[in-house]
């Protein structure tokens, strides 16, 4: 499963909307008392887990992820962030109740778009035999997300443009493509990312990288998606 959380998303040309929410650069801390370096850590980890799980950690888990050797600071920290107003907590290792920041996160809608492992020559791009995987979004994050998929980049022709190998570009099929646009084409029976040209009316692709030559096509050239966004992981 692709772990949208750490990814970066580019979309508009190529330049960054910012990363998703959920990591722990974007935690909302609390307001109030003042927390020490080892409870602003513990409350991020909270936060953190409960984005991906929807509960909050034992005390095991918490203790395993400060790398600590007994639960003894953990109640501490606890018990400490229970006083300052920063959690909500009854008398079970899971009983502090969701953030705030978590709460409204969890009730945000998202919509889905599927990770394609290849482009069929004919017949729809996004056919259950051809998804690989599922990634969510904000709804409202990739504009027309539901006529969206996934595709991850192989190679590097296309590293003036800022795709790298190994990026995962974001296509959308009801997008007409114009010159210039970076797209996911099929060409004579083989899928590539490529810039769409023109020649006096005839389309083409183009590298962006001058160790390859221009793609001009024998028979057809059908473009399954033009780009709009891209994922990258650090």
């Amino acid at each position: 499963m692709l772990d949208y959380e750490r990814a970066h998303i580019y979309t508009d040309g190529m330049k960054t909307i910012g990363e998703p929410e959920g990591l722990a650069k974007q935690i909302m801390r609390p307001k109030g008392a003042t927390l020490t370096p080892k409870e602003k850590i513990l409350f991020g980890f909270i936060e953190k887990y409960q984005f991906k799980h929807g509960a909050s950690p034992t005390v095991r888990e918490m203790r395993e992820a400060m790398d600590l050797k007994s639960d003894g600071f953990v109640i501490h920290c606890l018990k400490a962030l229970e006083s300052k107003g920063a959690i909500q907590k009854g008398d079970t290792p899971r009983s502090i109740k969701l953030l705030p920041s978590v709460a409204a996160r969890l009730k945000t809608d998202f919509v889905k778009i599927p990770v394609v492992g290849h482009i069929p020559a004919g017949g729809p791009v996004t056919s259950e035999e051809n998804v690989e995987d599922w990634v969510s979004f904000e709804v409202g994050k990739i504009k027309g997300a539901e006529h969206c998929f996934i595709l991850k980049v192989r190679g590097d022709s296309m590293v003036g443009a800022g795709i790298l190998d190994g990026d995962h570009v974001i296509a959308s099929m009801k997008r007409q493509p114009k010159l210039r646009d970076i797209v996911v084409a099929l060409v004579d029976g083989g899928s590539t990312v490529k810039r769409y040209m023109l020649d006096r009316g005839r389309p083409y692709l183009k590298a962006e990288n001058p160790k390859y030559k221009n793609i001009y096509p024998e028979s057809d050239l059908q473009v399954q998606g033009v780009v709009v966004g891209m994922m990258r992981w650090y």
